[in-house]
């Protein structure tokens, strides 16, 4: 059944209204009809099967049917922290990574970053990334948006590194040896805990340089490989969360 994401001032007691894009997929995209439900979700918490009482192409309002369950989030908080890479590789990251269950993603600028990074673009750029998460999450069926914050210098992502109960700095040296570097040993910690905030940091197409390396175990990081294999910078991150995911017990099991 189709999903939405809701402002929470469109998300009434008893109603739900569709507006601007939601509304177009609904009445053109999905065909529906009045009398045809859907599923809502503010983003919060709260979430429901709403029947559709009005539908036109800018507005589609709904009845509350049922309030469902909203317990689709990793027991884990999961961020991804991303150098920028060029092209369209930022979309397909926080594409794929909202459906793995990524629960934010920091943007960042590094010393071998390819990409020449346009502040006057910064609006319209966290404006379609944010467009992109939603549609995942929706697609997905998960109970929440991962949040993109604006890009950070590498001084801002060091300075947030104290925030977190975990941070895994994925750096190819690492994995040189064969051993992954520590992940397994970095992981051990955290077994059989519910309430983990974990930041994994990916290096661009250029990889990070050894004082950046340096300057995020000062800061509290763990520095590990993810194997023996190069990764695209697209895919590192998405070894990792699932990698920690799996810790969590999110793939079943205890």
């Amino acid at each position: 059944m189709q999903r939405y994401f809701v402002p929470v001032e469109q998300y009434g007691d008893d109603s739900v209204v569709l507006l601007g894009d939601d509304a177009h997929h609904a009445s053109r995209v999905m065909r529906m009809r009045a009398g045809d439900s859907f599923i809502a979700s503010d983003g919060k918490g709260r979430e429901a099967l709403v029947k559709a009482s009005a539908v036109s192409s800018d507005r589609v309002e709904g009845t509350i049917v049922e309030q469902l369950s909203a317990d689709r989030e990793p027991a884990w908080q999961i961020t991804i922290a991303q150098s920028l890479p060029k092209g369209d590789k930022m979309e397909l990251i926080i594409q794929k990574g909202t459906e793995i269950g990524a629960y934010a993603f920091i943007p960042f600028e590094s010393e071998r970053m390819i990409v020449q990074y346009d502040a006057k673009k910064e609006a319209k750029r966290l404006e379609r990334w944010a467009k992109i998460a939603k549609e995942a999450a929706e697609q997905a069926h998960r109970s929440r948006v991962p949040d993109i914050v604006k890009p950070a210098s590498w001084k801002q992502l060091l300075g947030m590194m104290g925030d977190y109960d975990l941070v895994l700095f994925c750096y190819e040296e690492e994995g040189r040896a064969g051993t992954g570097g520590g992940l397994r040993g970095a992981l051990e910690p955290l077994k059989n805990r519910r309430d983990v905030r974990a930041l994994v940091v990916v290096g661009p197409e250029g990889g990070f340089t050894d004082k950046e390396a340096e300057d995020a175990r000062t800061a509290g990081a763990v520095v590990v490989g993810l194997g023996k294999r190069i990764l695209r910078t697209e895919t590192a991150g998405f070894v990792a969360l699932t990698a920690l995911l799996y810790e969590s017990g999110e793939m079943g099991g205890n």
